[in-house]
């Protein structure tokens, strides 16, 4: 039986909104891991059913650290998301990844060091496979948009992930591209931790603002250089999101929607109530409630 289609798209720097949207609702949600960064936005693109979130908070109020990425992706998954679409803004580590260039990421580096990325804790271990973080299936859907609106796109690229929100020191920049990383972010590994965990589908559109400080021939990064370019990919992403909304399939193909099925190592019958309550959403369907 096909899904019913719900596509949420997680904007990074410079979007705080989707154009085009229909019937447009905002939905404030609590959850049991805290509040999201902002009220999400739902709504119809081109007959697509779409929730839409401003990672950093309208108005860019919420530091990399300080996002709260497991109520973001809970709060997706209760709204009735089951595909995500992540753009970001990122640095680029490679001569042929041009400011202004986008890069579809099949895989990530970890360098964070203060955030909390799973949702299983306190009563309830499960370990989920991530080999593979981004769902190839959203992935190509996130390739095929970005070359129907005619961006330059690069397909697959590994994204480091660093802590923020400083920018790198040179020693690390060019430490980072002996380690053949693509692009270099602040926001993205958590939100591909969390919904595998949330057995979402989960892509990133990466969009190089800069050269990080690696680059001999080009300046340091700066601030009013990150902004310029962020202007000008903010039009293309709205205009990929566009094209990638009728582009998502009803059915899932991928082993997304299953991740928890054999990842959860806690024996159910200890799992203490309150571990219960604050999962449901995620475990209902693996673990039979105590009452019920």
């Amino acid at each position: 039986m096909a899904e019913a289609q719900a596509v949420g798209v997680i904007g990074g720097s410079g979007l705080y909104e989707i154009e085009g949207l229909r019937n447009v609702r905002e939905v404030t949600l609590s959850t049991p891991f805290g509040a999201p960064s902002d009220s999400f936005i739902t709504g119809e693109l081109d007959g697509v059913r779409m929730v839409f979130l401003p990672r950093h908070g309208r108005g860019h109020r919420i530091s990399p650290s300080e996002i709260n990425f497991r109520a973001n992706i809970w709060g997706l998954k209760k709204l009735g998301v089951t595909r995500v679409l992540s753009l970001s803004a990122v640095g680029s580590m490679r001569e042929d990844v041009h400011p202004g260039d986008f890069v579809v990421i099949d895989q990530f580096i970890d360098r964070t060091r203060h955030r909390a990325d799973t949702f299983f804790e306190d009563g309830v271990v499960a370990h989920v496979m991530f080999a593979d973080p981004v769902c190839a299936q959203m992935r190509s859907v996130a390739l095929e948009a970005a070359r129907a609106v005619g961006v330059k796109v690069h397909d697959g690229g590994t994204y480091l992930n660093m802590e923020g929100p400083q920018f790198s020191t040179r020693a690390e920049s060019k430490l980072y591209r002996t380690w053949g990383v693509d692009v270099i972010g602040m926001t993205n590994l958590q939100e591909a931790k969390l919904a595998r965990e949330a057995e979402l589908c989960y892509a990133t559109v990466a969009m190089a603002t800069d050269f990080d400080c690696w680059h001999e021939e080009h300046e340091a990064v700066t601030v009013e250089a990150v902004v310029a370019v962020m202007g000008r990919n903010v039009g293309n992403a709205r205009a990929l999101v566009k094209a990638a909304a009728p582009r998502v399939p009803n059915e899932r193909s991928c082993g997304c929607g299953s991740a928890l099925r054999h990842a959860i190592m806690t024996s159910h019958a200890t799992i203490p109530q309150a571990a219960r309550d604050r999962l449901g959403l995620l475990i209902d369907k693996y673990v039979k409630p105590t009452n019920g």
